[in-house]
């Protein structure tokens, strides 16, 4: 079998490279050449070069979508964690010195996150690196794991059930299951009588859930389940401090994660460490992918402080309650 030609296509073989790698990321060759500031035909042609001089197929090409051969599964794994370094080569250099003094930081987290698992960390982040841009990006589920294969954002930090094949899950910090009542709910007057509250008693009355399509609806409805016990939603709402104001207001009853308690609500606060597990948050990140060092430098900054925490987080208030 002849030598395979060593890749040049206008002499650079990293033009290539970056061309198919962005395409894959983005899904189609109009996206990528938006992110690349290239033409069309421009992307095309690298990406043909490619394919003439490796002497393969690296795309599926159904229509306007685009899916990657085998051949082409195996290119990207290679060529994404080079081009990644090439192109940061710079910031990794000065990273090597202790030098992360500028460059971007993208961070993808759900509201809950945001509110109360990420502050402190960061605040510490910022105060180390103050020259580095860091955005966050209020996005949960499929849309964080979108993002996070299109590389816009650099992790995600949140809760996972599943974990899909392309995707590392770092657990970091976990917490207690929580029904929240108003203050004068019949819930709330058992459990002050010192008489315990069952799963069933539980279900006798109408919950207040985020949305269905996120996971503490699935665990919810698994235990429920586990337990031959039914449940009824009175009310969708997004976010643990929508979901809290409405139970003060009498609305129904929740149950959350003590993550987003703090000493402040009228609320009753009842365990349920009996029929639910602890939820864990932690750190998704896309497999192979390139870690920059502003995410390095971040990542370091959180697991080592919930370390010191002993998986504690939240305001002291959240805490002591």
């Amino acid at each position: 079998m002849a030598a395979v030609p060593p890749l040049y296509y206008k002499n650079s073989r990293l033009k290539q490279l970056r061309a198919f790698t962005q395409v894959v990321r983005s899904g189609s060759i109009s996206r990528a050449a938006d992110k690349l500031f290239l033409s069309q035909p421009s992307v095309s042609l690298q990406i043909q070069a490619l394919e003439r001089e490796l002497r393969v197929t690296l795309f599926e090409r159904r229509g306007p979508s685009l899916k990657l051969t085998p051949e082409g599964e195996v290119l990207y794994q290679l060529a994404d964690p080079l081009v990644e370094g090439i192109d940061r080569l710079h910031e990794n250099f000065a990273a090597q010195f202790g030098k992360i003094d500028s460059g971007e930081l993208n961070i993808g987290a759900g509201e809950s996150t945001i509110l109360y698992i990420l502050p402190e960390p960061v605040r510490r982040f910022v105060a180390a690196y103050p020259g580095v841009s860091l955005k966050m990006h209020n996005v949960t589920g499929r849309d964080g794991l979108k993002m996070l294969r299109a590389d816009e954002i650099d992790f995600a930090v949140g809760s996972m059930l599943d974990v899909p094949e392309d995707i590392e899950y770092k657990p970091v910090v976990t917490f207690d299951p929580m029904l929240i009542t108003p203050l004068d709910h019949p819930l709330a007057v058992q459990d002050r009588a010192g008489e315990k509250v069952s799963l069933e008693d539980v279900s006798r009355y109408g919950l207040i859930l985020p949305p269905s399509h996120l996971s503490t609806w699935r665990i919810v409805k698994y235990v429920f389940q586990q337990h031959n016990l039914t449940f009824r939603v009175t009310l969708e709402a997004g976010g643990w401090e929508v979901i809290k104001k409405y139970v003060e207001l009498g609305l129904g009853i929740s149950i959350v994660t003590d993550i987003c308690l703090t000493a402040d609500e009228k609320l009753a606060r009842i365990p349920l460490t009996e029929y639910f597990p602890q939820r864990g948050y932690g750190l998704v990140l896309r497999k192979g992918r390139f870690t920059s060092p502003q995410a390095r430098g971040f990542i370091d900054i959180m697991e080592r402080y919930y370390a010191e925490a002993g998986g504690a987080a939240g305001p002291p208030a959240a805490r002591a309650s």
